[in-house]
């Protein structure tokens, strides 16, 4: 696997039309010198206090992208524009003067900290000014920076250099592009010495999708095919053998009798990183569609959706499908359910796993092993889909689907239309719960979902829970509870579209306090009236909890007549 690749192509995929750089450091360590010496290519006798704006050309280093260097005053009254210069910079020149130690130690006492405290994502590149006039006993640039980046891992790099002898100007430069063209941190644990787990699995995916033979190995075909799709030139059949010894070499599992492994294939990038070839391995990723933050582009997977607000997106049965197949291909005990290692290694290939939080966690029904049924597993599907289609399409590219954004999804008849000819097409249906707290909207959604209410957490969030329930013609339809907590219900119904997506609101109250069905009532009329006015009107259903205890004789007989009433 070879680095080379144009230099357009490379610095097109990082998706930068520009790099703007700050050079911010103590007064008096070369700030100004070193943007002057860049620009001129001579040390200069007069310096201004600060720079105007210096623009290097797109030619200047070889990702040809344009740099803009701006210099910066670090006088108390210019605080507020240094401030605004750092949080609008793609990354920071960090600077002290070798001949004085005291610039050394604000690096750790004052600049790193304050970049912190403004909670910058952008990389940092340490710089040792005046070169030329650091006393020869000091200790090496090694040994002065570990301990600060040991402590400051936002730290890319740190280089020593001279504007007056013209010693390492323009590398200063050219390291800051590079943090921002091709940063070490989404990579690459330096701690660690190791492939950070997001760059893992999205490597993981590649390898994946140029095993064209599912063998688990890339054949010198499939290693050549790699090669022209990522950087636009074949290998040679010694350049083959020569990347297999050295992985052999390394590590005997890399390479087999079919090809290189997965484990040799990541191997390798871990190699290109650790030697400073990082551009190797961003072009790959960027070639497959990842951005910096190691997910695939917006532009993959964002499309524009025209739908009306009681209109919701649900997979077609080409993707049911899919997601029947690779249910089945990662059920390995054919037990049918995906233990939880099962389903990591199903996701193994996303940025994470993303039903590994709240609300996906814990919203469908498993068995005592903590297994995910295949109707459990559509259904989380069914749910992430209704509440943001966009990480669903993301996340089935992610595990292997092949089609467009189009081809995953179908946009439902609005709920308007299907109440007026009292049918629908509709495959999944959502139910929002309200009711007065301690009611027992929660234990009807851990029952819906076969678990008792103790197992639910305390929670003020909104919960959810889903399920397939099958009608009486055996068909089975995706039932979606949403618990709405009693707190929310004002700023719910502050939006006029709220009730759009909503199919049947239940009104659950305590069987055996009348506080919890008077409030469920007055709840009902607001809700109503909210459906009434915005033209979104849904069915409704009181249900009445906890009717293994006493009831309240009251509450009974009304909420009778009111459920018959308001469905």
């Amino acid at each position: 696997m070879a680095g080379a690749t144009s230099p357009s192509a490379a610095a097109n995929l990082a998706g930068k039309s520009g790099v703007r750089v700050v050079v911010i450091g103590d007064p008096g360590t070369g700030k100004s010198s070193l943007v002057v010496a860049l620009a001129t290519e001579q040390f200069p006798e007069n310096v201004p206090r600060v720079m105007p704006p210096t623009r290097l050309p797109a030619d200047y280093f070889p990702d040809r992208v344009p740099i803009t260097i701006i210099d910066t005053s670090s006088s108390p009254e210019q605080k507020p524009k240094l401030i605004a210069e750092c949080q609008a910079a793609d990354a920071v020149v960090l600077t002290y003067a070798c001949d004085r130690p005291a610039t050394l130690e604000r690096l750790s006492s004052f600049w790193l900290p304050e970049l912190r405290r403004l909670q910058l994502k952008t990389p940092v590149i340490v710089v040792g000014c005046k070169l030329d006039l650091r006393d020869e006993q000091q200790v090496s640039l090694e040994q002065v920076m570990a301990p600060i980046m040991q402590s400051f891992r936002e730290i890319e790099t740190c280089i020593e250099c001279s504007a007056l002898r013209q010693i390492q100007v323009p590398e200063v430069f050219y390291y800051a592009q590079k943090a921002v063209l091709h940063p070490t941190a989404p990579l690459f644990d330096q701690e660690a010495q190791s492939l950070k787990p997001r760059c893992v699995r999205a490597l993981k995916r590649i390898f994946i999708l140029c095993d064209n033979d599912k063998d688990g190995a890339l054949s010198d075909v499939e290693l050549n095919e790699f090669q022209v799709r990522c950087f636009s030139a074949p290998l040679q059949p010694t350049e083959i053998s020569g990347v297999k010894r050295v992985v052999q070499e390394k590590m005997p599992e890399g390479v087999n009798d079919n090809g290189l492994t997965l484990t040799g294939f990541l191997f390798l990038h871990a190699l290109f990183i650790e030697k400073g070839r990082l551009e190797t391995t961003w072009t790959v990723l960027r070639k497959f569609g990842y951005d910096n933050d190691i997910k695939l582009r917006d532009d993959l997977i964002a499309m524009p959706i025209k739908r009306a607000p009681d209109q919701t997106l649900e997979l077609t049965s080409e993707v049911v499908d899919f997601l029947r197949g690779i249910f089945n291909m990662f059920d390995v005990d054919n037990d049918g359910a995906l233990l939880p290692s099962e389903l990591e290694d199903l996701f193994s290939t996303a940025p994470e796993n993303p039903w590994s939080s709240d609300p996906y966690k814990d919203c469908a029904e498993k068995n005592v092993l903590g297994g995910l049924s295949l109707e459990g597993f559509l259904s989380k599907w069914a749910l992430m889909t209704l509440r943001d289609p966009t990480n669903s399409y993301a996340n089935l590219v992610y595990v292997g689907y092949p089609g467009e954004f189009s081809s995953a999804f179908t946009v439902t008849r609005k709920r308007r239309v299907g109440r007026k000819k009292q049918q629908t097409q509709r495959n999944v249906f959502q139910c929002y719960v309200f009711g007065a707290r301690g009611s027992g909207k929660t234990s009807l959604l851990q029952s819906f979902i076969g678990r008792q209410p103790s197992d639910a957490l305390p929670s003020n969030s909104e919960r959810f829970a889903t399920n397939s329930v099958e009608l009486p013609d055996g068909t089975r339809k995706t039932l979606i509870l949403r618990e709405i907590p009693e707190g929310d219900v004002r700023s719910l119904l502050s939006d006029r579209e709220s009730l759009a997506p909503c199919d049947v609101a239940v009104f659950v109250y305590d069987s055996c306090d009348e506080y919890s069905w008077q409030r469920a009532r007055d709840l009902l009329v607001q809700v109503a009236t909210h459906g009434e006015n915005t033209g979104y009107e849904v069915p409704c259903l009181i249900v009445a909890a906890k009717d293994d205890l006493d009831q309240c004789a009251q509450a009974l007989q009304e909420s009778t007549r009111v459920s018959i009433f308001s469905i």
